[in-house]
C-alpha cells in the first residue's frame, strides 16, 4: 500500500467516515489536483475509473468530505464552485485570462485598515483573492 493511499485511508478512519470507492476517488482526485477542480471536473475524473458514479453522488461525497474538514469549498465570484484539499489558512491568486487558481501562502492583512472600514462589526475570518495574470498568460 502506498503512503498516499495509506494517508487517505487514515484520514477517513480519523474522521469516522466510511471509505467507499467513490468517496476515496473524490478525495484522491482533490488531493492530487493543483487546479482547485469543480464538481463537474471531479465527476469526470472519478467516472473514468468508476462509471457507476453519478454527479449527484459526487456532490454528496463532496459535502461529506467538506463537513469532515478534509476538503474546502471555494466560492469565487463569476466562477463555478471549486474544491481543494488544502484546509490550512491561505489566500488565492486567480488568473483573469485562463482562470487558473493558485494557493498563496498565508500572510496577515494589516488590521488597522480592516477595522477602519468595518466599524463595529466583528470579523470571524477572511479570505484574500488576488487577481491578475499568471506566469503563463503574462
Amino acid at each position: 500500500m502506498t503512503s498516499f493511499r495509506a494517508d487517505i485511508l487514515a484520514a477517513f478512519r480519523e474522521k469516522g467516515i466510511r471509505c467507499t470507492s467513490q468517496r476515496y476517488g473524490v478525495l484522491e482526485y482533490v488531493m492530487k489536483s493543483r487546479s482547485h477542480p469543480t464538481a463537474e471536473q471531479i465527476f469526470q475524473a472519478v467516472n473514468r475509473s468508476d462509471p457507476r458514479a453519478s454527479l449527484a453522488t459526487i456532490y454528496k461525497n463532496l459535502h461529506v468530505l467538506e463537513q469532515a474538514g478534509l476538503i474546502r469549498e471555494m466560492v469565487l465570484e463569476s466562477q463555478a464552485v471549486r474544491f481543494e484539499a488544502n484546509t490550512k489558512r491561505h489566500h488565492h491568486f486567480v488568473c483573469e485570462r485562463c482562470g487558473q487558481v493558485e494557493d498563496i501562502e498565508w500572510f496577515d492583512v494589516p488590521h488597522l485598515s480592516i477595522r477602519a472600514a468595518l466599524g463595529p462589526r466583528t470579523v470571524r475570518t477572511y479570505e484574500l483573492v488576488l487577481r491578475g495574470l499568471c506566469n503563463v498568460c503574462r
